[in-house]
């Protein structure tokens, strides 16, 4: 036995997933389907590139005295 073992030892916070997961056993694709919704899209690297080009570098410091619109 290595000295860095400990005796079955269980946090509260996993009893309480493994609990959760006993009750509810749709819990995990739930949990899928709500992150395909928003995270798991495929990307469109050709308007990614249109977006990088069409962006306007903004200044070090936005309230800058060069060029103000008001001609100050």
């Amino acid at each position: 036995m290595s000295i860095f073992q400990r005796t079955h030892y269980t946090s509260e916070i996993t009893s309480f997933i493994d609990e959760l997961k006993a009750k509810k056993p749709t819990l995990e694709a739930e949990q899928r389907a709500g992150r395909a919704i928003w995270w798991d899209k495929n990307l469109n690297l050709a308007d990614q590139a249109d977006y990088g080009e069409a962006r306007v570098a903004q200044q070090a410091y936005v309230y800058g005295t060069s060029a103000h619109p008001n001609g100050d």
